[in-house]
């Protein structure tokens, strides 16, 4: 395998000239999907692909790709790529550093006038974080069949805004079909967003596959009552029943580990007046495990839990699951790939599964996949304060380039 560097200068500066578009005061971004800051990074993004030469399109689902054309154009593309869209209070690496290094990627191949056999695709996929949008990795996910289009452009925010009108109002809403073409192989290089790399002082993790997840929406319905005349045993409080199942979800991630993973994200109460017993609460689940018969149990246990606390509270429950993300193995070959790539560039690596959900593993559906871990300071994203050193960033982009065109000359 050959050693090629990518330009580890020019990588940083674009990722720090892309972390000014929706910078926040702490130095991380809040770039939520199809917002106008999403629009303006996307903006960006398209131009820097077009001075690379790419030839840009976008699909039904605003997915971009910049295409770089090989020897043989009727060969199924090597691709890259991960998103651009953030978290309220995100970092500036998490995603957007995927889809840069892909950038960087066609950019040192540029500088090298190297032309692979197969052409090189560089991604940005819509609403992976979920965020504003639910569930997340929709895009991907219509792209890798998982969703059918019509789901994917008909779900909306909280101000019941949709996907489709979002994409038509910032000018993404491509005529490209959403999926339904051949790609060779499918990588995707990404902080850890752990601690495990920096533990070991490991700069790259050889991504085996993905644990599963699951999302539920909870509400919980009891009864608004005078916080000063109703005794206490007379209430239907709604936040002291929701209460006791966060507690149970915690227990639950406790009682299993060191697999397990549960969190709730999000708790709405109503009305939301200091003194008035809360009538109703709105509150998510997320449950994660690598195995899939083991999160499935988890998933039925703590639904089981919830409809008993209601049952003894005398309290409304509904209960629905809104996602499930199955646990995912990556394609030897690509796997294989990054470990090469690694190993001939002298780079100290692990093999390392991934908590977190990403697009790679909806276009694991679809085609080969496989990605590539870097370390992220004190395991923390997801946050604003949320960095990575430059050395590391250049390694993981040297890995993915290594790799990329290997397979991209592997016909």
């Amino acid at each position: 395998m050959n050693n090629y560097k990518v330009n580890s200068d020019r990588l940083w500066e674009s990722l720090m000239k892309m972390a000014k578009i929706g910078e926040t005061e702490k130095g991380g971004v809040c770039r939520l999907a199809l917002t106008d800051v999403d629009k303006e990074a996307r903006d960006l993004f398209v131009e820097w692909c077009e001075d690379s030469g790419c030839k840009v399109t976008v699909d039904e689902m605003g997915n971009i790709f910049g295409r770089r054309e090989g020897k043989n154009s009727s060969l199924a593309p090597v691709m890259t790529g991960s998103h651009i869209d953030s978290q309220p209070t995100g970092g500036k690496f998490d995603g957007i550093y995927g889809v840069l290094a892909g950038l960087e990627v066609i950019r040192t191949l540029n500088d090298m006038d190297l032309q692979t056999e197969r052409s090189i695709e560089v991604s940005a996929w819509t609403n992976e974080e979920g965020s504003r949008f639910a569930p997340a990795m929709i895009a991907s996910g219509v792209f890798g069949e998982v969703f059918d289009l019509d789901y994917g452009l008909s779900r909306k925010d909280a101000e019941g805004k949709s996907i489709g009108e979002e994409l038509e109002r910032i000018g993404y809403a491509g005529s490209e079909k959403c999926g339904g073409r051949e790609i060779a192989a499918f990588f995707e290089a990404h902080i850890e967003q752990g601690p495990i790399l920096e533990s070991e002082e490991k700069t790259i993790g050889v991504v085996q596959g993905v644990q599963g997840m699951r999302w539920y929406d909870i509400e919980v319905i009891g009864m608004e009552s005078h916080a000063g005349t109703t005794p206490m045993d007379r209430r239907r409080d709604a936040i002291v029943c929701a209460s006791r199942m966060v507690d149970a979800l915690d227990k639950i991630g406790n009682d299993n580990r060191p697999d397990t993973r549960t969190t709730c994200g999000v708790f709405e109460v109503s009305p939301g007046s200091r003194n008035v017993i809360p009538g109703r609460v709105n509150f998510t689940a997320d449950i994660r495990h690598p195995d899939s018969d083991t999160l499935t149990k988890l998933g039925m246990n703590y639904k089981e839990i919830c409809q008993k606390i209601a049952a003894e509270m005398d309290i409304e429950l509904k209960f629905e699951e809104i996602w499930y993300s199955p646990p995912i193995k990556f394609d030897e070959n690509c796997v294989k790939a990054v470990a090469e790539a690694a190993n001939s560039l002298g780079i100290e690596n692990r093999p390392i599964t991934s908590g977190a959900g990403h697009d790679a593993v909806y276009l694991s559906n679809v085609a080969p996949a496989g990605m590539i871990f870097i370390p992220c300071e004190d395991g923390i994203s997801h946050n604003e304060i949320e960095s990575a050193s430059k050395d590391d960033i250049a390694a993981g982009c040297d890995v993915l380039l290594n790799a990329m065109v290997d397979r991209a000359n592997a016909v």
